[in-house]
């Protein structure tokens, strides 16, 4: 399961790069033609703006995955095994309920909008919305993995504080 998590998020990573990139031909391109030519891409501000939502949300569920996100672990980092572990669990129960409100509101915008079309490409703005419904189905498969291998057991005592200081992430020569 881990590699097929993992194989999936290297997929996502380069798909955020390919989304990147258009997103900087697009807007360097627009740049150029209104400066240089006096005249433009007229869908670039429409897909550069959700290439964007596509980026952030993809991006989060890699975080998620390498637990990047922001966190503060001065009272969790104290606790004994138990407290982390129940803390732990909390914590991810309390996210997948946030991310099971994220998917239900996203999916009823996502329905509503399937007939609506966008003003400069006409493409259905449901595809804008389907970006909450793809985070919240693969964030909850992450929450619940996570959930499991602390009932399982399977994470170290320094596992149970999922949070990475940036003093972790770089060594700074002393």
């Amino acid at each position: 399961m881990s590699r097929l998590i993992d194989g999936f998020c290297r997929l996502v990573e380069i798909l955020i790069a390919g989304f990147l990139a258009v997103m900087v031909v697009m807007v360097f391109g627009n740049v150029v033609l209104r400066y240089a030519f006096n005249s433009g891409i007229i869908v670039s501000e429409e897909l550069s703006r959700w290439l964007f939502l596509w980026v952030t949300f993809l991006g989060a569920i890699v975080a998620l995955k390498e637990r990047a996100h922001l966190g503060s672990d001065f009272l969790i980092s104290r606790l004994p095994v138990l407290g982390r572990k129940i803390c732990l669990v909390l914590g991810h129960v309390l996210m997948l309920y946030a991310t099971w409100l994220v998917f239900s509101g996203a999916l009823a915008q996502t329905r509503i909008n399937l007939d609506v079309q966008a003003p400069v490409t006409g493409a259905s703005m449901a595809f804008v919305y389907g970006t909450g419904v793809v985070f919240a189905v693969f964030a909850a498969v992450l929450l619940l993995r996570d959930v499991w291998e602390v009932l399982t057991g399977e994470l170290s005592e320094n596992e149970l504080v999922m949070v990475k200081g940036s003093e972790e992430d770089s060594e700074i020569p002393r």
